[in-house]
């Protein structure tokens, strides 16, 4: 199930945001796309925990009917990006009701959490979205996906968005088509092959508002496997279940957005050097260099969303990045693409000082030395996507050189850290550990 509550379930109003600034001939200005961009933006965080059934016939082996796995998740609404869930995409066209999409979304695959790290746990699927905005609350989905070894598959969705009050329901229904290879690997299990086959899916998600910033999340879908799966040795049930609860963070819909804000876009460029020490031990001062003296240079973009949480003063990014992995004795080098959500608490004494978090995804390239490690000393195998924080402290260099010139810069340490959310992640590989890096940074505001 691809866990999504449209952006708008923190947005304050049953569309879009780009809806609210279409002309009536369909396009939109730039003016006030700009507008828009330089206010407050549609942006969530939540996390949930997800159970679904197995569909497979694993009883013989282990007792497991169902698993469960814990899932982080990031909301924006940008002219052009998306971020909605446990799926992300790029607006290629636009007109009228009409949109034109590149998507990425994560797929489940729901086996006990006992195998997840040795055969593999999760993927995700990537293709294009053609979606339509009916004048009332429907919309229609057309999506056509491959996984990464080029396993086709298209979903025909029909859903709608009612609000009443705090609450906020979302029904939908599809047909899922599979080609051959697709139901073969991930139904037949590449031990039979099954002829491609049409699921019906039906489900729905619901939000409530509970106060400020502040939202409940969950949901529910059953999906009837097409005839030639349910002939499958491998597959024993006819439907799959899964539900999902949870709570997130969005924008307050009992406030307008805001149409300026007090945080202005920013570059930060970080160098750091990896150590096999842990979070603890790090804050502790107990810290280990690592041998090879691996390190990274990481440059990240902060796009403002909002100024306030809560009512504090807490200045929130989306915060997408880039890592460079530099090669050593053990490593070669290799590239590390990172989305997170970052805020940032400013104290105003003697100078201004901040402390910073930041919540995301990381994928790496290829693992590095001081992760692969780890994963060899507690026998797992490791996984390319994982968790990331980022935890910071910097200073104002104006404030601090009293040179108004420098009331821009910011000089400061980073964590940079990958994880996998303690084995209750199965788009982590069920794994535990991950790496970390101590960094320093120059960030700059613009």
């Amino acid at each position: 199930m691809a866990i999504t509550l449209p952006l708008t379930a923190g947005a304050g109003d049953n569309v879009t945001w780009v809806e609210d600034v279409k002309r009536p001939d369909g396009l939109i200005s730039v003016e006030d796309l700009r507008v828009k961009r330089d206010g407050e933006q549609p942006w969530g965080l939540a996390a949930v925990v997800r159970t679904a059934s197995i569909p497979y016939a694993t009883q013989s082996v282990v007792e497991d009917t169902s698993v469960t796995t814990f899932v982080p998740m990031m909301f924006y609404q940008g002219d052009r990006l998306f971020l909605n869930g446990t799926e992300a995409g790029l607006n290629l066209y636009r007109y009228e009701d009409w949109e034109l999409n590149a998507l990425v979304r994560m797929h489940f695959i729901d086996i006990p959490s006992s195998f997840q790290n040795q055969i593999g746990g999760d993927t995700g699927d990537i293709g294009f979205q053609l979606k339509y905005q009916f004048e009332n609350d429907l919309y229609s989905q057309f999506d056509v996906l491959s996984d990464p070894d080029g396993r086709f598959s298209s979903l025909a969705t029909l859903g709608a968005i009612y609000q009443t009050g705090n609450w906020r329901f979302m029904p939908q229904a599809s047909l899922n088509w599979k080609e051959s290879a697709y139901n073969s690997y991930y139904y037949g299990l590449n031990f039979e092959s099954i002829n491609a086959g049409v699921d019906i899916k039906l489900g729905a998600s619901v939000s409530y508002h509970v106060a400020s910033n502040l939202y409940l999340l969950a949901g529910a879908r059953a999906t009837r496997f097409d005839k030639n799966i349910q002939d499958s040795f491998i597959v024993d049930e006819d439907w799959q279940g899964e539900v999902y609860a949870g709570l997130g963070f969005f924008n307050d819909t009992k406030k307008p957005r805001k149409t300026t804000l007090s945080n202005k876009p920013y570059l930060r460029v970080a160098h750091g050097w990896a150590t096999p020490s842990n979070i603890g031990e790090i804050f502790s001062g107990n810290r280990v260099k690592d041998e090879f003296n691996n390190q990274l240079t990481s440059l990240f973009y902060g796009h403002p969303l909002t100024d306030e949480l809560f009512g504090l003063p807490l200045d929130i990014y989306l915060t997408p990045g880039f890592v460079w992995h530099w090669s050593s004795d053990v490593q070669g080098s290799t590239q590390e693409y990172v989305m997170a959500v970052k805020a940032y608490y400013t104290v105003d004494w003697p100078v201004k000082w901040r402390f910073g978090a930041a919540e995301g995804l990381s994928y790496i390239s290829n693992i590095t030395y001081i992760e692969q490690s780890e994963m060899d000393r507690k026998g797992y195998e490791p996984s390319n996507l994982l968790n990331f924080l980022d935890f910071s402290f910097d200073v104002n260099l104006g404030d601090l050189f009293n040179h108004k010139p420098l009331d821009n810069v910011w000089f400061g340490y980073s964590l940079h850290h990958r994880s996998a959310i303690f084995e209750n992640a199965s788009q982590f590989g069920r794994i535990k550990g991950g790496s970390n890096y101590n960094t320093v940074y120059l960030q700059f505001d613009f």
